[in-house]
């Protein structure tokens, strides 16, 4: 299962090749939002390979495909889907997308959740990410970079507000105020490449992890143009 598909078709069945995978083996494609950095590559992809596209029918909406629609299957925003042996629960997140959303994936014991794109923590998404044993978590920018970075003063009020996205430090705030501790790896991702740098993203939530005493707990940054390590469970 592929959760968006914001690289080129060919970039994405390299890295599925690097690990030992074969993009025409996926059963699905699950979509967050239509944001192009998250479906650049869906529709190439979904018409070589034939694999259905899962995402909420607002998100679909927005949409547009040079030739024939790929096969889709709507969800609703906060429901779960079964898809083979994995059980996905889905929960809005607040971003500047039409209808958003994160995702907590089950299968044999494992919670693996997914809070990228998202501009604060709400409740709710506070609520859906406890008990994760593998969090992916969104770690956008750092405050002071993105202040005096290249961005036009409207993007940078956009990537700041609540419907933007985590900083490192609101990411941070999180794993030192609400997190449960209960996650074996976290890997922060989601870095943008001009307001962030790895280096400090990760120092800002290693601080965090060592403020509750966190000693167990694996901390990674994920890259844009390198595949992460290959994590097992």
């Amino acid at each position: 299962m592929l959760f968006d598909a914001g690289f080129s078709s060919k970039q994405i069945h390299e890295r599925l090749a690097s690990i030992g995978e074969d993009a025409a083996d996926l059963d699905a494609v699950v979509v967050s939002h239509e944001h192009s950095d998250h479906v650049r590559g869906l529709e190439v992809l979904a018409r070589r390979t034939g694999v259905p596209i899962y995402l909420t029918e607002p998100t679909a909406g927005t949409l547009a495909w040079n030739k024939s629609a790929p096969k889709m299957e709507y969800f609703e925003a906060g429901g779960r889907l079964s898809i083979g042996d994995l059980d996905i629960d889905t929960f809005t997140v607040p971003h500047d997308a039409v209808d958003p959303v994160g995702f907590c994936v089950r299968c044999r014991g494992v919670k693996l959740a997914i809070a990228t794109d998202l501009g604060y923590m709400t409740d709710s998404v506070r609520h859906h990410l406890r008990g994760a044993d593998f969090l992916i978590l969104e770690s956008n920018h750092d405050l002071e970079m993105l202040k005096v970075g290249p961005y036009p003063w409207a993007v940078k009020q956009r990537v700041l507000s609540r419907d933007g996205h985590l900083s490192n430090q609101a990411a941070a705030q999180f794993l030192a105020n609400d997190w449960d501790c209960r996650a074996q790896r976290i890997v922060l991702a989601h870095l943008s490449g001009n307001n962030n740098h790895p280096a400090l993203a990760q120092m800002d939530a290693q601080q965090a992890l060592d403020a509750v005493g966190s000693t167990t707990t694996e901390l990674s940054v994920a890259a844009q143009d390198a595949p992460t390590a290959l994590f097992q469970y």
